[in-house]
């Protein structure tokens, strides 16, 4: 077999390199290492409490290894008791027949709700529910801010979805089913503009302005319709 010369070894070595730098320029291709922390495995809740509250909301209950939105229940939304930046959140969801829920996060705790702070991305069951009509709020949206793109597949209502959502420096990702559906850059001029012309420019006497945190909880919304999640871990980037 002939040899390599040294020179050609180098060579390969750096465009090795390269490469390895130019593939982490997207989030979907840099966030394979860290090790992941279960932020719910069924068994145990104690990395979870209420929005503005020390206790489990009453709104909620523990299914095996599924956390339950009782219906007709408004218990208060559920949250990391941990703040996050840059992070990796993956979670499983499925709906009730019109159910209707979120995860928002970069949340800080002020006298509005969580919403007023903090970034969401739907969870629907777009066809029966109102939102389902705007794409701007449909499922796995960035909500009232930027619809999901053609890539978006949803199961049928009452099976499960897979979900995350990527946080790296600015730039954000939704995806579902294994797909990317939204992506943004928090502080830029056209997220700015989608913000000004929404609701949360109309939040009255803003604690902190909407979609300025740069490090927050995580929410998981109750609305009083049922909705279900599970397999809900992180890991930081």
């Amino acid at each position: 077999m002939a040899m390599t010369k040294p020179s050609t070894l180098f060579l390969i070595a750096v465009a090795g390199a390269f490469a390895l730098l130019q593939g982490c320029k997207t989030c979907d291709s840099c966030c394979d290492d860290g090790a992941w922390t279960a932020l719910f495995d069924g068994k145990s809740t104690d990395t979870l409490r209420g929005y503005k509250s020390d206790k489990f909301p009453e709104g909620w209950e523990v299914e095996g290894n599924v956390l339950h939105v009782l219906p007709g229940k408004h218990g208060g939304d559920l949250m990391t008791k941990e703040q996050f930046d840059d992070f990796e959140l993956s979670y499983e969801w499925k709906v009730s027949p019109g159910g209707n829920s979120g995860v928002i996060y970069k949340v800080i705790e002020t006298k509005g709700a969580a919403w007023h702070t903090g970034y969401e991305m739907q969870v629907l069951d777009d066809s029966a529910h109102g939102d389902g009509k705007n794409p701007k709020t449909s499922a796995g949206s960035l909500y009232a801010l930027i619809a999901p793109n053609a890539n978006k597949k949803l199961k049928p209502v009452g099976e499960w979805n897979e979900a995350k959502i990527i946080v790296k420096g600015a730039h954000g990702e939704h995806w579902i089913n294994g797909r990317k559906v939204v992506e943004y850059e928090q502080g830029s001029p056209q997220l700015a503009a989608l913000i000004a012309e929404s609701k949360f420019a109309k939040i009255k006497d803003p604690e902190v302005p909407f979609g300025s945190v740069k490090k927050g909880h995580i929410i998981f919304q109750a609305h009083g319709q049922e909705v279900w999640y599970r397999n809900i871990r992180i890991r930081a980037l």
